[in-house]
């Protein structure tokens, strides 16, 4: 029920963290996948190693806060493989840590740019295929920080809060076409944005601090989140529409600090 076999997929973001990890389980569960990332380097490299799994895996590199990129690498899966079944909109940015009264326009527009405008745009030039076939699966990355408030990130927990409203709205709108929209709200991740976070924090309490919000004592891998993709894109996904999975721990269920905490001075 979760063979991806002869599926085409768009996946954002794949140079690293959970797109990463979510191109390379597609790719392990037999589909076709088209990876995008606005970092050359890294997408293709990743790019070279899972096409030794799967000689039919291509990179395209898009900026996804810019519309026309966004519809190019959609438009290139279906050229390529004249049909596309499945795109998860997973590319973002983590800016914050500070006051939203210390934030920057240029900052704001940048995080609501590559995190909320993208997935707009991955849904708008999807959807169109997706009817035309006769269904698909879309699959929005959101945040645990869209459920718990973590003080100085405001703007990034709004394009994440935003993700699920969208979901819920197109799935909604589009599930009578067949078409399936979810998403997912990962607790910390192992990836080097949280690393990035962690290092930029300079107290040197941060992941300790992280540690303590998820009652199973860990924070989680980019493949666990890569399986629920896996399972949203597959027919065992088939009756799933409109649902945000949490898979997080159960650090949405905790409280997370105390209140006040974690903003400080940019």
């Amino acid at each position: 029920m979760t063979d991806l076999k002869n599926k085409v997929a768009v996946v954002t973001g794949t140079a690293s963290g959970i797109g990463k990890a979510i191109a390379t389980s597609f790719v392990n569960s037999g589909a076709n996948v088209v990876l995008s990332d606005v970092n050359v380097e890294l997408g293709e490299q990743v790019c070279a190693d899972l096409q030794k799994i799967n000689s039919n895996v291509t990179f395209v590199k898009a900026d996804v806060s810019k519309e026309e990129e966004v519809k190019n690498v959609i438009q290139t899966a279906e050229k390529k493989f004249n049909t596309l079944n499945v795109i998860v909109n997973n590319a973002a940015r983590a800016i914050g840590g500070y006051p939203v009264t210390d934030m920057s326009n240029e900052d704001w527009h940048a995080v609501i740019g590559s995190n909320l405008s993208s997935v707009f745009y991955g849904c708008k030039h999807s959807i169109p295929i997706f009817k035309k076939i006769g269904g698909g699966s879309i699959i929005n990355i959101a945040s645990a920080q869209a459920h718990t408030p973590l003080p100085g990130w405001a703007a990034y927990a709004a394009t994440k809060g935003g993700i699920i409203s969208m979901t819920r709205q197109l799935a909604t709108e589009f599930g009578p076409y067949n078409i399936r929209t979810n998403s997912i709200s990962p607790g910390t991740i192992n990836t080097e944005m949280v690393k990035q976070v962690v290092s930029e924090d300079g107290t040197g309490k941060l992941f300790e601090e992280q540690l303590g919000m998820h009652p199973i004592g860990r924070i989680g891998e980019p493949e666990e989140i890569g399986a629920t993709a896996v399972f949203l894109a597959s027919d065992g996904g088939a009756f799933t529409n409109g649902a945000d999975f949490r898979v997080d721990g159960g650090l949405t269920i905790t409280p997370r600090m105390k209140p006040g905490a974690g903003s400080r001075s940019k």
